[in-house]
This record gives C-alpha cells, sequence and structure tokens, in this order.
C-alpha cells in the first residue's frame, strides 16, 4: 500500500513518494506567539502530529520542523512597557509548549526561532534582489517588496490571477510598485522598540513574516524537501508568497503541501481576530487531555470541525469503551499466562503472534488514504467489539489477538488510555477518589457473600451498577469499569 496525500497545490490526491525514503522531511507552519494557543491550535498541531506518526511507522525516520515567529507586527502590539515584545514572545511560546504537550504532540526535531535565522533570511533577500524578483523602496524607508508580477508562477497554490487578488497590508503602500507587493524586509520605526530591530544593507528593520517561514525551512531541511503543512486559513496570503519567493530565489522548495481543515464556531473559523476562540487553557481544564485529543483527532484532518459539548462526551465514551477491553483483555491474558504456566499441556495456546500484523489491513488501508482516521476508528472499535467477544465466549487466542491489534492502532494514533504517557489509564486524584470507594463497595460486597447476606450483597451491586459500574467476578477477583 502506498500513502496518498491530498496535496493543495496540485488540488488531488497523489502518491507520497519521499526525496529519501530512509528521512521523511516536513515543515510545519508554527504559531505566532502574541498570544495563548485556541483549541484551533492545538487541532492543527495534532493533525501533523498524526501524519508523523504515520509516517514513522511506514518509512522510519521523520525529520519535522515547527517554527516560532517571535518577531511580527502582532507580537509588537500587544507587548507592554511592562513586558517586551520578546518576554511576550517566550511566554506565549510556552504556553503553546505546554497545550501540545498536554494531549502528547510529540515535540518536533527542530524549533527555530524567526529571531535565530535572520541572516539567513537576508540572504535570500539579497538573491530576490540580484534575480530581478525584490526591490528596495526608493522613498528611503528601508522597507524591501516582492515583485509579484516578476515571477509568473505567482499564484500556483491558490490558483489565482494577481488581478484578482487583495492587496497585501502588510507594509506601507506608499513604495510599491504594486499593491499585492508583499514585504520582505520592513524599515525600522521611531515608534516600533530598537532591540526589535536588525543591521541589513537596506537599512536597520527586521524581517516580514512570509520570508521567515521560506529561510527557516531552507536552513534545517534544504532547498527541497517533501511536506509543508498548515492551517487553511494560510494557504494565502502566507503560503502562497512563501513558494513564490522561495522559488524565485531558486529553490525547489515543498513538494507536497498540506493543510488542515478549521475548528469552526456557528460556521465561521475560530481566530484571534474574530474574537470567537476557546482557549486550549480553558478545554484542557476542563476535559482530560486524552478525552481532547481523542475528539480533536476523530473528523478528518481536511474537514472543518465544530465542537459542542457531545464531541467530548463521545469522545469520551469511546474511549471508555476502548479502556474497558484493553484492561479486560489484559486481565484474561494474565490469567491464560498463569495457566499455561502452570499446567501447559491443559492451557489454550495462544495463535501463533510471529504473523500477526502489527495492525489491521484494513486500518493501514484507512491510514493510508489521505490519513483517513475516522474510517481507522471504526477498525479500531471493531476489534474492540470482537475482543470482547471473545473473551464472552472464552476465546482466549482470539482475544489476545484483538488486544495486539487494538494497542498498535490505539499507539499509532496516540490515544492508548493504557500507554505510559496518559499514566495509569485511570489518572487524576478524583479517579483515584472514585477506585478507592468502588474498592470498598467491593469489598463490603464480597464481606456480605461471605457471610451468605445475600440481599445486602445485592442491594450493593445494583447501587455499583446504577452509577454506571460494571463488576466482573473471575478467580484473580473483582474488577471494575465504567460503562462505556
Amino acid at each position: 500500500m502506498t500513502l496518498r496525500l491530498y496535496d493543495t497545490r496540485a488540488q488531488q490526491l497523489r502518491d507520497f513518494t519521499p526525496l529519501d525514503p530512509e528521512n521523511v522531511t516536513i515543515y510545519v507552519c508554527g504559531p505566532t506567539v502574541q498570544s495563548g494557543p485556541h483549541i484551533g491550535h492545538v487541532r492543527g498541531a495534532l493533525s501533523f502530529d498524526i501524519l508523523r506518526r504515520w509516517l514513522a511507522r511506514t518509512h522510519g525516520r521523520v525529520t519535522l520542523v515547527r517554527n516560532v515567529t517571535d518577531i511580527d507586527d502582532k507580537v509588537l502590539a500587544n507587548a507592554t512597557p511592562e513586558e517586551p515584545w520578546w518576554a511576550l514572545a517566550y511566554r506565549m511560546e510556552q504556553e503553546f509548549t505546554a497545550a501540545y504537550a498536554a494531549v502528547r504532540i510529540l515535540p518536533p526535531t527542530y524549533e527555530p526561532r524567526a529571531t535565530a535565522s535572520v541572516p539567513q533570511m537576508q540572504e535570500i533577500i539579497a538573491r530576490l534582489i540580484e534575480r530581478g524578483h525584490a526591490y528596495a523602496a526608493e522613498d528611503g524607508s528601508g522597507d524591501v517588496y516582492f515583485d509579484v508580477r516578476s515571477w509568473p508562477e505567482y499564484g500556483a497554490l491558490t490558483r489565482q490571477s494577481v488581478d484578482a487578488m487583495e492587496d497585501a497590508a502588510d507594509a506601507d503602500p506608499r513604495a510599491k510598485r504594486a499593491p499585492q507587493d508583499f514585504a520582505l524586509w520592513k524599515g525600522a520605526k521611531p515608534d516600533e522598540p530598537a532591540d526589535a530591530t536588525w543591521a541589513s544593507p537596506w537599512g536597520p528593520g527586521r524581517p516580514g513574516w512570509h520570508i521567515e517561514c521560506s529561510a527557516m525551512s531552507r536552513r534545517y531541511l534544504g532547498a527541497d524537501f517533501d511536506i509543508h503543512g498548515g492551517g487553511l486559513d494560510l494557504r494565502f496570503p502566507h503560503h502562497e508568497n512563501e513558494l513564490a519567493q522561495s522559488t524565485a530565489a531558486g529553490d525547489g522548495f515543498a513538494r507536497y503541501w498540506v493543510h488542515n481543515g478549521l475548528v469552526t464556531v456557528d460556521g465561521q473559523k475560530m481566530s484571534k481576530s474574530l474574537g470567537n476562540f476557546t482557549l486550549a487553557a480553558d478545554v484542557l481544564a476542563a476535559h482530560d487531555p486524552l478525552v481532547v485529543r481523542y475528539a480533536l483527532s476523530a473528523a478528518h484532518y481536511r474537514s472543518s470541525l465544530d465542537l459542542t459539548d457531545a464531541s467530548w462526551a463521545e469522545a469520551e465514551a469511546a474511549l471508555g469503551r476502548i479502556r474497558g477491553f484493553l484492561e479486560r483483555a489484559q486481565r484474561a491474558s494474565a490469567r491464560n499466562e498463569a495457566r499455561r504456566r502452570a499446567a501447559p499441556e491443559e492451557a489454550s495456546a495462544p495463535e501463533n503472534t510471529e504473523y500477526i500484523p502489527l495492525v489491521p489491513v484494513e486500518f493501514a488501508r484507512a491510514m493510508d488514504d489521505d490519513l483517513g482516521v475516522p474510517q481507522a476508528l471504526a477498525v479500531l472499535h471493531d476489534r474492540v467489539r470482537r475482543g470482547n467477544q471473545a473473551l464472552d465466549d472464552g476465546d482466549d487466542a482470539a482475544a489476545e489477538r484483538a488486544l495486539i491489534e487494538v494497542r498498535a492502532m490505539a499507539e499509532v494514533l496516540g490515544v492508548d488510555p493504557l500507554a505510559p504517557e496518559w499514566g495509569s489509564g485511570r489518572g487524576g486524584a478524583e479517579a483515584s477518589a472514585l477506585d478507592a470507594l468502588v474498592q470498598t463497595m467491593i469489598a463490603q460486597r464480597a464481606q456480605a457473600r461471605a457471610e451468605k447476606d445475600w440481599p445486602a450483597a445485592d442491594r450493593i451491586r445494583d447501587a455499583i451498577a446504577a452509577a454506571g459500574i460494571t463488576l466482573e467476578d473471575s478467580p484473580a477477583g473483582t474488577h471494575w469499569s465504567i460503562d462505556g
């Protein structure tokens, strides 16, 4: 099977063939750290986390670069005398890092800050000027612009003509040759802090937004790399401008363009500019991070995601079913292993696991079809149902096979509730308190049964069941799980 990804530039699915089969290279546009992350930022980073995990499983090594835009108009605008722009940027960067870590998004291979690559940005700008695709403003402002009409392929990513494009609003238009020309370098302004300025051949100033990603992707991945990712809202102007300036400078740049869908509120994209965002910190305070990860990844990565209270409830129930089966299957597996050791001639032997695939073929087929996570989750839950049925039927071999497959699939998606990164599977003080209460009731029920006080034992069991908790009696003891 071959992974097929929807290439935004080609506007179609394409077979994915990396430049180096042993090292897939990905550049993902990271946050502009003018304020804290909303849940849409987390959804975007999570989409590429799943892509990375799947590519690591199929290709081995993946080099993923996710930048931090720590110098930008918005960062400067949100700074205060008490908190300079660089301090604000660092504090917000830490908030993004915490949100990503909470839902177990793997850290990038490299996470460069824009301010650390200013010389590389200036090199690209100088090359563009030399090639006739950029010009310095003649008004002495120190601004440098990309000349969009000098590059016939401008508009290739979003398939727009220059005349149909909106004016570029990222710099003073007075010295532009055309309204669509965008800023590569912004001359220093009297009202901006002096420490937000770098020396350059065109005068003191700072980089434009778009040139930052072109320089950082080239520095860490080279002139040609496999996948450029980001949110759907970045296609224009940001990614269009990146593509134009990098290719006009002579680089091959990204071979595939992959964009994730947005989180919406009442049909509108969630964004800081619209003021309709939900902070990631608020969501993570209200919900288990594993539930948040599941809910954000359950829809296809290219689709819009409208989060509601039902989204969290459905994710929690789905995870409860997965957790319940895994815990039940692990107990059965341990009992069967004990029987095999005690009486190997009588215990049922498990299937030969040498040829068991790490993930079912149907799961791999779904993931290879443009990361079809909804279909992949359907396969996972089908194996959960089969595994529970096998346990009910006493088919230990089939149950152990389902256990292996479910954990393998959950690992790929990062939603294995028993994985060490999620703690015990029932982590947290509240869960520990619940476990203590249920264990006390189980002990009371056992005492009532030992004393043959059947009405009392039944009352305790009924009270536990009324709370949505299922008891499972076995020779090894009584175990409980929450109905899902």
